[in-house]
């Protein structure tokens, strides 16, 4: 059971592993594109691939869909970043348990987006765990976990890659033991845990008066599934680049004295934008209507100015 590219790997893994897959269980497909069209989840695509039957109910917890999904008698149900809550109905299907590989270092950084939170949130390391699945949210017994480190560089969907791998790798491992039933697993510390809720339109608008290292993390959390903005003239302004803060050669003069929000130079490398501590310099944006480019190609249209101020 999963959807997005995140859980291709671990399905990929079973059937490597000569597992006899009864049936996959994703999202609904989702209207794509100015178009809108219907699009299926990269899961639904690797398991057509491979001649898989696959379920899409609009609600785990109606009872036809329990009804459907248990007409399989599966014996271990496998979850990656499926997006639904399992009923309890569903839980107690399988005789070997209900497993999750889950996108963070549990207890910490339960809930639907912990890999963008982490990096939000200035982390250097997270990683995998894999748990029996309970009815709270991420709340079940640990089986096991693997770190993963977090670069300056990585940005959510860099780091997407390095954790499906991990993922995948974390269930090769632990496979044989959860065949056989004989796995010891370990309650989490409810005390430890905090939460990754989904990211809403507020988690995106920039606010110039943090310090430059949080905006990059935030920027880097929020790339490549919808970037930053700010306002400029009225209207959203995205930013999906910066430099590290740390790359800021030297301020420029009167910074001091400039509300954060503004552009106070144009570089070889892009805008410059006072923040709470400094600057920070935009190295790919994206105007409203436009598509994204370069900083520095942008800045060389003349149509911002120092002295703006982006809110």
């Amino acid at each position: 059971m999963g959807t997005p590219d995140f859980a291709v790997a671990s399905l990929k893994l079973l059937l490597e592993q000569g597992m006899n897959v009864v049936c996959v269980v994703t999202q609904p497909d989702k209207p794509q594109g100015r178009k809108k069209i219907l699009t299926p989840s990269p899961v639904k695509s690797a398991a057509l691939e491979h001649g898989l039957p696959v379920l899409q109910p609009q609600r785990m917890r109606n009872p036809e869909a329990v009804a459907e999904l248990a007409a399989y008698e599966p014996d271990l149900i496998v979850t990656a970043a499926y997006g639904q809550i399992l009923p309890k109905a569903v839980l107690d299907l399988p005789r070997l348990g209900c497993v999750n590989i889950h996108g963070s270092l549990l207890p910490k950084y339960r809930g639907g987006a912990p890999i963008q939170r982490c990096i939000i949130n200035g982390e250097t390391v997270t990683g995998i765990t894999l748990m029996y699945m309970a009815e709270g949210l991420d709340t079940g017994d640990m089986i096991a976990r693997l770190e993963v480190p977090i670069t300056d560089e990585d940005t959510s969907g860099t780091l997407f890659e390095k954790m499906s791998v991990a993922g995948a790798e974390l269930l090769k491992q632990e496979l044989p033991r959860l065949l056989e039933g004989k796995l010891d697993a370990e309650p989490q510390n409810d005390d430890e845990a905090t939460y990754a809720p989904n990211l809403t339109r507020e988690d995106e608008k920039i606010d110039w008066s943090k310090d430059s290292r949080a905006i990059y993390n935030q920027i880097r959390g929020l790339v490549p599934f919808a970037g930053g903005f700010t306002l400029w003239n009225g209207d959203v302004f995205k930013v999906w680049k910066t430099l590290k803060p740390e790359a800021n050669e030297s301020l420029p003069s009167g910074v001091a004295d400039a509300v954060p929000g503004t552009v106070v130079e144009f570089n070889k490398n892009g805008i410059v934008v006072r923040t709470g501590d400094g600057v920070l310099t935009l190295t790919e944006v994206q105007p409203a209507g436009k598509k994204a480019l370069r900083a520095a190609d942008f800045a060389r249209g003349n149509v911002m100015t120092t002295g703006t101020v982006l809110s």
